[in-house]
């Protein structure tokens, strides 16, 4: 599995990493198992949220942590914190830290080596984010800070004021959700994609060194479906069987590498299936040709101006 650096950090991550916001349809046993064919694809990068299952997600992914087949040590675990279900975003200092102590617990961990703001919070006093860092770093609590979801000028609002830098931005990224970069390629054009929805997200997190973590990256629209092996998608799925063939692998693991193809990009595969999870993390090993990935973006309906 190819390592990438997370950020300014210091931290080798997988380009692969394992998402668990969906963990709970498995027990105890299937979970571990899980974690463990993680483990031995190459996956050392785990990724969480405080919302996830109302919590229950942090506590199975602890358990399961307890009883895999390697150390706490040897893998990385990211948490996610700020969002109040169905009311409101809350980044206030009092809020991150009670959230950040209850995934602690949850988890059966001493420290988070990521913690991420999950979503902007309007609001948003960036004094109260810097204290609250400070104190959780100080405290040992949490070793590396991002954020999820959040354009250029949001993160630098946050950074007039906290001292840590911010290690990486989750986003919603993948063939069939293609918004931040079509926005690159139709420059100075008219056309739909040439709307940027996102203050030229990917090249800032470029520009400032900070990994881009593509979430729902087999998803197309919000949450409506798979693109692979969906008949909706022939083009796209025909690209893919092709890239499979030709590189000895699965369409999973193609359009995993069509992302980590993107500089400081990394992946959050959200299975819960450990084969599907083993034939993802094969992207770890595949670099596709420029063309072979310009040409898995036209099957999925874009165009170049």
């Amino acid at each position: 599995m190819k390592k990438i650096n997370l950020g300014p950090s210091g931290l080798q991550v997988s380009a692969v990493a394992l998402g668990v916001m969906r963990i709970t349809k498995l027990d105890l046993a299937q979970a571990t198992a899980l974690l463990d064919t993680a483990y031995t694809s190459g996956i050392n990068f785990f990724d969480n949220a405080d919302i996830y299952a109302g919590g229950e997600a942090e506590t199975l992914f602890g358990a399961a942590l307890k009883n895999a087949s390697f150390k706490r040590e040897d893998v990385l675990v990211q948490s996610k914190v700020g969002i109040v279900p169905g009311k409101r975003y809350d980044f206030s200092k009092a809020h991150i830290i009670e959230s950040v102590d209850g995934s602690l617990k949850r988890l059966g961990l001493d420290y988070l080596d990521v913690l991420l703001l999950h979503r902007p919070d309007a609001l948003l006093e960036p004094d109260q984010v810097a204290d609250a860092f400070n104190a959780l770093q100080n405290a040992g609590k949490v070793r590396n800070f991002g954020v999820s979801n959040v354009n250029p000028g949001q993160i630098e609002l946050l950074k007039s004021a906290v001292s840590q830098p911010l290690v990486a931005n989750q986003l919603q990224l993948s063939l069939m959700h293609t918004g931040m970069i079509d926005a690159g390629i139709h420059v100075n054009m008219t056309d739909d994609r040439s709307f940027d929805h996102d203050g030229g997200i990917l090249e800032y997190s470029r520009l400032h060194n900070m990994t881009v973590q593509a979430w729902s990256p087999y998803q197309y629209g919000f949450f409506e479906g798979v693109f692979i092996d969906n008949p909706k998608f022939p083009e796209l799925n025909a690209a893919l069987d092709k890239l499979a063939a030709q590189y000895h692998t699965n369409k999973s693991a193609i359009a995993s590498a069509w992302l980590t193809r993107l500089p400081g990009t990394q992946v959050i595969a959200g299975t819960t299936n450990a084969k599907r999870l083993a034939d993802i993390a094969e992207a770890g090993n595949i670099r596709l040709e420029a063309q072979e990935w310009y040409d898995l973006y036209l099957a999925a309906g874009n165009d170049l101006p």
